[in-house]
């Protein structure tokens, strides 16, 4: 007779009285317990946990941009690859995560929206920190954390750092390129503005990828990670419209008219620019 498999007899601890457990590294009783449907439907603890995951995501997303900053403005392009790659994978996780809230219908939804009051994802502050962190600036959008000081802190200080694409193009002018002043100088608050000068040089590293490898390796990074962007926004946008329509949204946005005018905003606006008139 086979007697069942122990793993204790080949070492696992099998005891945490007064030990770190995994529960206890992680916190789940937390993390597990951070979950409060305000309805019975079914389909609420879905809802739920689809966002929760992701602002989870987010802020790795965030640890990840503001480390890749930090090393790139210091010469360490290398090491601030890693993280950029890292955060567009975070990003793919992400768009995945909209596969599994489209199995929800606007039946299911229905039942619970009420719940929701006027919460609505588009008071993410982390979404707003990762816009403002990569450098989609727009201050208007101060107004939904006005009520948390802590929150309206966070993003004002994010606000006065130069943005990731500010330091990516910092980095042109200290290969030699010829950025203007005004570029480099600029009211870090304000939205990015085009320059034909930035174009100029991103267009210059992609004619001669030898000659300026890191750079061309920088730019394709920061595109990768736009590219995983921009198909959030999409996806949030056809999950949106597949649920509600064009109802507006809980928060008070035009809801899916709105979603598709973000989707015309540019993160890195000279490095899609280039590609047409390389």
């Amino acid at each position: 007779m086979s007697t069942a498999y122990d793993p204790a007899r080949e070492g696992a601890q099998m005891a945490f009285d007064g030990r770190m457990s995994y529960t206890d590294y992680l916190g789940l009783d937390a993390i597990l317990t951070a979950q409060h449907p305000r309805s019975d439907a079914h389909d609420e603890m879905l809802f739920i946990i689809q966002h929760q995951t992701s602002e989870l995501w987010m802020r790795l997303a965030l640890h990840e941009i503001g480390a890749a900053r930090d090393r790139l403005g210091a010469g360490e392009t290398r090491q601030a690859f890693k993280m950029l790659t890292r955060v567009a994978r975070i990003f793919e996780q992400l768009n995945s995560a909209w596969d599994v809230l489209r199995t929800m219908t606007p039946s299911d939804y229905t039942t619970f929206r009420a719940a929701l009051g006027e919460s609505s994802g588009f008071q993410s502050w982390q979404y707003r920190l990762v816009e403002y962190a990569v450098g989609n600036r727009n201050t208007a959008l101060l107004k939904p954390h006005a009520h948390r000081p802590d929150l309206t802190a966070a993003l004002e200080a994010e606000l006065a750092k130069p943005s990731l694409y500010d330091v990516a193009v910092k980095a042109l002018a200290e290969a030699g390129f010829d950025i203007p002043t005004e570029v480099l100088d600029r009211d870090l608050r304000q939205p990015w503005a085009q320059s034909d000068a930035v174009e100029a040089a991103w267009r210059e590293v992609y004619a001669d990828p030898a000659k300026y490898w890191e750079l061309y390796e920088l730019a394709e990074k920061l595109v990768d990670f736009e590219d995983y962007f921009r198909r959030w926004r999409f996806n949030h946008v056809t999950t949106v419209e597949r649920v509600i329509g064009f109802k507006r949204g809980t928060g008070g946005t035009a809801g899916v008219s709105y979603l598709r005018r973000m989707l015309e905003v540019q993160l890195f606006p000279e490095l899609w620019a280039l590609r047409t008139s390389l």
